[in-house]
């Protein structure tokens, strides 16, 4: 893949924009994990953390990577971004009140590491998708979204709760990258290069099944929401 071209940029911001819509989550545990500790030692950890998490985080896509060439598992890395881009639309309330504060800059370090590690997996399957299998993609992906992160996560997130249809775009854009890995899929990507109307409407069919059903499922949770606060007053 030619590094300046108009394919690439696209790429890496599809990729960069997902990283930022799924990092809610670790932003969130970065601040969790180092909140005990003096503001000067806060940095350290925050940045020794994030450091650490980034590493692990390459790595696993690189496994990630090497794992969709096996035949079907794109087909699974589909399905299951799928099942992401939906939570994200309506797992927009959800605490972490579990992560541990550490009292010493390597409790912090290791907490950040270990947290993200276990909450990353949706990052990393929707980055490996996203890239189409470029790890260079993925690594200066990461190099630009988690400066960002780190630095501007509580401004990313204020400007998400400002503007709730950024969380539907982020859908709409992972719905797209689930769609588009289940088509590329080695299996049955001949049905869908035979006949590209029917892989436009499949597309189509994803993103929009995913962003009405996040949408009914978040009416209703503020139906009951509401019917709730109505039975207390």
């Amino acid at each position: 893949m030619d590094y300046f071209s108009l394919e690439f940029f696209l790429l890496l911001v599809n990729v960069v924009f997902i990283d930022l819509m799924l990092a809610g989550d670790n932003a969130i545990v970065i601040g969790l994990a180092a909140r005990r500790l003096p503001p000067q030692t806060q940095k350290k950890a925050i940045l020794y953390g994030t450091g650490g998490a980034v590493l692990v985080r390459i790595a696993a896509t690189i496994v990630v990577l090497w794992l969709l060439q096996i035949p079907w598992l794109l087909l699974a890395g589909g399905l299951l971004l799928i099942w992401i881009a939906y939570k994200l639309l309506v797992d927009q309330e959800d605490e972490h009140t579990e992560i541990a504060a550490g009292a010493t800059l390597g409790q912090a370090v290791r907490t950040i590491v270990v947290a993200d590690a276990a909450m990353g997996l949706d990052n990393v399957i929707a980055v490996a998708g996203a890239a189409q299998q470029h790890l260079v993609l993925v690594v200066i992906g990461l190099l630009i979204s988690v400066p960002i992160v780190v630095w501007g996560s509580t401004l990313f997130i204020r400007l998400i709760n400002r503007f709730p249809w950024i969380i539907y775009v982020g859908a709409a854009v992972l719905g797209y990258t689930a769609s588009h890995m289940i088509t590329e899929e080695t299996r049955i990507k001949p049905y869908f290069t035979e006949h590209p109307a029917l892989r436009i409407l499949f597309i189509a069919a994803v993103i929009v099944g995913i962003l009405l059903a996040g949408y009914l499922a978040n009416r209703r949770a503020a139906q009951k929401k509401g019917n709730g606060k109505r039975s207390y007053s």
